[in-house]
C-alpha cells in the first residue's frame, strides 16, 4: 500500500497527503493524531503479562479519561479514545468480575472487563439492527464473510492471535464496543477494530509480540473477513508516534519519521456517502486488477511472473526506478480493458486457472480489467510519496504549496486511474479548494467517506465554517451528522498499554 495517513485529534483515524493504494502494499507515509489527556504510568505493546486483576487500557490510539460510564468499571479504570462501526449513548458492559481493561479502535470507544471463561462476549452502546450484542465461544471463531457486520472485525483480531500461538483454550472477554464516526466513512474504523481485539486478546492472555510483530499479524487476521488489504492501517496504529508522520514500508515492515511543515493544519470532511469495502467487489476488484498488471508485467520481463503478487515486487526484482517503472507500464499495457481471455492468452493458463488460482472469490465474474490504469496510478503515487517526505526534509521556503499540489494530483490520480472517487467526493475536494486548502483528495478505500485537505492554519476557522454552509447545511442528512464529519487533525501516537500503578 503506498498512502500517507492522518490520525485525528478527535476519536477519529484518517489518511491524508499521498496515496492509499487498496492493493499495495510497498510504501506510505502516515501519521496517527488524538488527543492526549490524563495519562497513568503507560507502556507499549509487547510488555510482559499482566499480572491478575490490574486495569488495563489497550488501545491503538491515545488513553483518556472516560467519561462515561465509568461507574461500571473499576474506579481506576481509564478510557480509551478511538472509534467503532457507529456510536451512541454508553451502557453499562456485560458481565462481572475479573481484571478489567479498556481498548479502543479507530472510532470509538471499547471498555472491556476481562476475565477467564470460555466466551467472548461484545456489548455494542446504542445498538441497533446492524450493531447487535454478540457472544461466540473461543474454541468456535465463525467470521461470516457475505456480513461483515462489527463484531467480526473484532474476531478477526481475536482469530489472529489464538492461530499465531496456537491457542487451544484461549481466555474469554467481555467487552463493552462505544464510538461517535459516522460507519463506512474511510476512517480506518475495521482496521482499528481488528488491532484493538488483537491487543487486547495478547494482553487478556499473557502473550508478548513487538508492535511491527502484531501489525503484520492484525493485517493478515482482518483478510479474514475476504478484504485483500493492504498493512498501512495496521501499521500506523500500532507505530505511529505523537508530533510525526511515519514513511511505512514493507517487506520488512519499518518506519521512518517524517516531520510535516508548519503553518497548516489536515481538515478531514467526511462526504456522508457509506462505502463497506468488505460487502461490495470495488475493493477487492482494484487488488486483483493490480496482481494482473504485476503478472503481465512480470512475463514481459522473464520473471517468474506465476510467484509476483505485487506491482512493487516487479519494480524490486528488475531494481529500476519508480520513473523506469512507468516507462515500462508504457510500453507494456494498453489503456483499453482487458478481457479475462485476453489475460489469460497473456499468461498462457485457461479461464479456470485465472479464476482458481489468482481471483479472489468475489472477483471471479469481473470479465473486464483495467490493468494500464491501476499500475500507473500505483507507480505515481509511490513517487508522490517520496517526493512528499523529500519535501518535508528539505523544508523549502514554499514546502505547503508544495505539498498541497501532490495532494491535488493524488487526488486526479485516484478519480480518473484509480477510479475510486464519486461525484459526492468531487464536489467537496472542489468546495474545499474553494475555499482555502492548499490539496485536497480521497482518503480511505473511495468510493465515498472523506476527504483530507491542508489548510492554513490563519485561515482553518473561516474554511471549517464555509465548508459547513456550503456542503453541510444544504443537505438535511448530511447536516445531522455534521458534528462528527468536519474537525482538524495533528499527529498523535499509535497503540498503548497503560497499566495502574
Amino acid at each position: 500500500m503506498v498512502g500517507e495517513e492522518l490520525r485525528a485529534e478527535r476519536p477519529h483515524s484518517v489518511r491524508a497527503a499521498g496515496c492509499r493504494c487498496a492493493c499495495e502494499p510497498g510504501l506510505g507515509l502516515s501519521a496517527s493524531a488524538v488527543p492526549c489527556h490524563r495519562r497513568r504510568g503507560g507502556e507499549e505493546a509487547g510488555l510482559p503479562a499482566l499480572p491478575p486483576g490490574r486495569t488495563v487500557s489497550a488501545c491503538p490510539v491515545t488513553v483518556v479519561q472516560p467519561e462515561t460510564p465509568h461507574r461500571a468499571l473499576p474506579a481506576s479504570a481509564g478510557a480509551a479514545e478511538g472509534s467503532r462501526h457507529g456510536g451512541g449513548g454508553s451502557r453499562h458492559p456485560p458481565g462481572s468480575a475479573g481484571g478489567a481493561a479498556q481498548i479502543a479502535e479507530a472510532e470509538g470507544v471499547v471498555y472491556i472487563k476481562i476475565w477467564i471463561g470460555s466466551q467472548v462476549l461484545c456489548s455494542c452502546t446504542g445498538a441497533s439492527q446492524l450493531n447487535r450484542d454478540f457472544s461466540t465461544s473461543v474454541n468456535n471463531i465463525q467470521i461470516n464473510k457475505t456480513k461483515p457486520q462489527w463484531h467480526n472485525y473484532f474476531l478477526c483480531g481475536l482469530k489472529g492471535i489464538q492461530e499465531h500461538f496456537g491457542l487451544n483454550n484461549p481466555t474469554g472477554m467481555n467487552c463493552l464496543l462505544d464510538g461517535t464516526i459516522p460507519p463506512s466513512s474511510g476512517l480506518s474504523s475495521s482496521s482499528a477494530l481488528v488491532c484493538c481485539a488483537g491487543l487486547v486478546t495478547l494482553r487478556a492472555n499473557g502473550k508478548t509480540l513487538s508492535k511491527v510483530e502484531l501489525a503484520e499479524i492484525c493485517t493478515k487476521s482482518e483478510r479474514y473477513i475476504g478484504t485483500e488489504g493492504g498493512g498501512m492501517d495496521q501499521s500506523i496504529s500500532f507505530l505511529a508516534e505523537e508530533g510525526t508522520a511515519k514513511l511505512i514500508k514493507f517487506s520488512p515492515l519499518r518506519a521512518t519519521d517524517v516531520r510535516l511543515p508548519s503553518g497548516a493544519a489536515f481538515v478531514i470532511a467526511n462526504s456522508c456517502v457509506e462505502m463497506n469495502k468488505a460487502a461490495t467487489s470495488h475493493y477487492n476488484i482494484r487488488v486483483m486488477e493490480c496482481r494482473l498488471a504485476t503478472k503481465l508485467l512480470s512475463k514481459s520481463k522473464g520473471l517468474d511472473w506465476e510467484k509476483m503478487l505485487r506491482l512493487h515486487d516487479v519494480q524490486t526484482k528488475l531494481g529500476v526506478s519508480l520513473e523506469e517503472m512507468l516507462t515500462i507500464v508504457e510500453e507494456v499495457l494498453h489503456p483499453e480493458p482487458y478481457s479475462a481471455e485476453e489475460i489469460c492468452k497473456c499468461l498462457g493458463i485457461s479461464l479456470e486457472e485465472l479464476r482458481s488460482q489468482i481471483l479472489s472469490q468475489n472477483t471471479r465474474d469481473v470479465s473486464t480489467f483495467k490493468l494500464y490504469q491501476r499500475a500507473k496510478h500505483v507507480y505515481s503515487e509511490a513517487a508522490r510519496v517520496l517526493e512528499f517526505k523529500k519535501i518535508c526534509s528539505e523544508a523549502p521556503a514554499n514546502a505547503l504549496q508544495l505539498l498541497g499540489e501532490l495532494m491535488n494530483q493524488s487526488y486526479i490520480s485516484c478519480r480518473e486511474m484509480y477510479e475510486c472517487s464519486c461525484p459526492e467526493l468531487d464536489r467537496l475536494v472542489d468546495i474545499c479548494l474553494q475555499f482555502g486548502a492548499i490539496g485536497s483528495r480521497l482518503t480511505g478505500a473511495g468510493w465515498g467517506g472523506c476527504t483530507v485537505s491542508m489548510v492554513p492554519t490563519d485561515k482553518l476557522n473561516a474554511f471549517l465554517k464555509d465548508v459547513k454552509k456550503a456542503y453541510y447545511q444544504s443537505d438535511v442528512q448530511r447536516l445531522a451528522l455534521e458534528k462528527n464529519s468536519l474537525f482538524a487533525t495533528k499527529p498523535g501516537r499509535g497503540a498503548l498499554v497503560f497499566v495502574e500503578a
